[in-house]
């Protein structure tokens, strides 16, 4: 038996289809008529599971091989945005969150996740809109409303996947464009970032010419008074109520340079899992006047192979190690680490519980203080941790290893991750699979100078700047425009001046932060310039089993 589906038609009456699968609601083409449409069936006792938003222009509604075939995935809302036209809208996005994963589009002729959807083709779950609210009535356009709901819904929990088969043989021409007001663009950021955030997007759109500031000024008068939403609650999703399998073969990769007290905490917990690893690869980088020979002994009992490279490199270490699994799954954790005794049954269950090809858990370092918000529920993931993260071997088979530009320096997991993403792979974070990172004081990146300065010290010392290092430039110059690239350094030179604790700190910060700005101009100037001499060299992604 077919589920059934309401149908919101954004035409009139007299073009509506008949439609059998449930209630049909006229809205027409305009954001209160939406709106007020699905406000209607939320309310009705006997709405269906699911709403399908399709518009006239789209064509032919969806038939129901096509519906069923969707029902039957992973996801709380499908659509077809991208191949419609909504790829890199709204553009004042790029001024506030320029080099955000999901800020980058995957491929329009691929299912990806992606939040950039379109009311005029989309299936969503109705719990997800009754808990997360429905479409904005204030917005121009109904293009402006459906970006707002597709970011509110994917960054409260709500899987959001773009389908481009849902517009089936009648899919408009892929040049499709999208024409977004620039008041709907403010509008979004407001609702979306606040009103800091969007005074900031519509002042940097005026000083880099994307914004006439007569136009602006004109936008920001209409949206001056708009009604911001008191905070969103987090998508509860039912639990699942099939068995849980702990199978799976699972390889446990971990490289290990100068940490031996650490590695050996790590494997005797690996020892203790309710669901055993298949095998244990430690790629030992330590020098070999420090390396131990005891290891394979002392830890007899676990599936354990030790490979010794005399030249460290995080990226190296690990396709070396990739190169030698044998497991249908990879597991990557950190040498300084901790873990529980149920972590990889964790993982496991959290791939199959949402059909999930990777699963990423949350790092709690010592000394970084409480994790942002947005990692204290379950949600698409849009960080891969290579301190903890489950990942199956097809997909590395298909977005390729760990670039070696990145063998000394931060972020390969980042780059790693958005080859994942933007090969349509569908990853999870959840934050009750979570490791406790020592931040060791020697080993790791540490032993390249990298990770000096983190997040969390910029955030409590006077002196301290986070600032982008040349990997990280060289991964915005990979995948993201020249604009993304040069809001993100703009950004970066905006949180040289934060810092936690009261008016007085925050004023001495700004006064430390405005003497150093020269320091920190030049700065990002030498490592931007050496992060477009590494474009010459890089990418080096080896593939896995070749």
């Amino acid at each position: 038996m077919t589920a059934p589906v309401d149908l919101v038609w954004l035409g009139s009456a007299e073009d509506a289809p008949l439609w059998p699968r449930g209630s049909l609601s006229v809205a027409g083409p305009s954001p209160a008529g939406v709106a007020a449409s699905l406000a209607r069936l939320l309310a009705s006792e006997r709405s269906a599971p699911w709403i399908l938003f399709w518009a006239p222009s789209a064509g032919s509604v969806p038939d129901a091989d096509v519906l069923d075939r969707l029902l039957g995935q992973p996801g709380d809302v499908f659509h077809a945005g991208l191949a419609l036209g909504t790829g890199g809208l709204p553009g004042l996005i790029d001024f506030v969150s320029p080099t955000w994963m999901l800020n980058r589009d995957p491929d329009v002729t691929i299912e990806a996740t992606s939040w950039r959807l379109s009311l005029e083709t989309c299936l969503v779950r109705t719990d997800t809109v009754r808990q997360l609210g429905g479409v904005r009535a204030d917005f121009l356009t109904i293009s402006g409303c459906g970006l707002e709901l597709g970011h509110r819904l994917v960054s409260r929990g709500a899987f959001v996947r773009h389908v481009p088969s849902l517009l089936g043989s009648s899919a408009p021409s892929p040049s499709r464009s999208v024409d977004l007001p620039l008041e709907d663009e403010l509008r979004f950021v407001a609702l979306r970032f606040g009103r800091r955030w969007a005074l900031w997007a519509l002042a940097r759109a005026i000083l880099t010419g994307a914004a006439v500031a007569a136009d602006a000024l004109r936008a920001a008068r209409r949206i001056a008074h708009l009604p911001l939403p008191p905070p969103l609650p987090v998508y509860r999703r039912p639990a699942s109520e099939s068995a849980v399998r702990r199978d799976g073969r699972v390889t446990v990769l971990i490289p290990t340079v100068d940490r031996y007290p650490y590695l050996v905490t790590l494997l005797d917990q690996l020892r203790r899992q309710t669901a055993p690893p298949y095998e244990v690869l430690v790629i030992d980088q330590t020098s070999s006047e420090n390396r131990t020979a005891d290891l394979l002994k002392r830890f007899a009992d676990l599936p354990l192979q030790v490979f010794r490279r005399d030249q460290a490199g995080q990226c190296s270490s690990r396709n070396a190690g990739l190169a030698a699994a044998t497991g249908d799954l990879v597991l990557f954790l950190d040498d300084d680490e901790e873990i529980p005794d149920d972590f990889v049954e964790r993982h496991l269950r959290s791939l199959q519980r949402f059909g999930a090809d990777v699963s990423c858990g949350v790092v709690e370092e010592i000394g970084a203080g409480p994790l942002p918000e947005a990692f204290s529920y379950l949600r698409t993931s849009d960080v891969f941790p290579a301190g903890n993260s489950l990942v199956r071997r097809e997909v590395l088979e298909r977005s390729g290893l760990f670039d070696l530009a990145f063998d000394r320096g931060p972020r390969a997991d980042h780059d790693l991750g958005m080859r994942i993403y933007l090969s349509g792979t569908f990853m999870v974070m959840d934050p009750g699979i979570s490791v406790l990172h020592h931040h060791a004081p020697r080993g790791g990146l540490r032993k390249h100078g990298a990770r000096v300065i983190t997040y969390a010290s910029s955030r409590s010392r006077l002196t301290h700047r986070a600032l982008p290092a040349v990997s990280e430039m060289y991964l915005e110059n990979r995948y993201f425009t020249g604009r993304q690239v040069r809001e993100a350094r703009w950004l970066a030179v905006l949180g040289t001046f934060s810092i936690r604790g009261g008016w007085g700190r925050r004023l001495l910060k700004g006064l430390v932060s405005l003497l150093l700005l020269p320091d920190t101009l030049r700065i990002l100037f030498i490592r931007g310039r050496a992060a477009r001499r590494m474009m010459s060299r890089f990418p080096q992604i080896p593939v896995l089993g070749a």
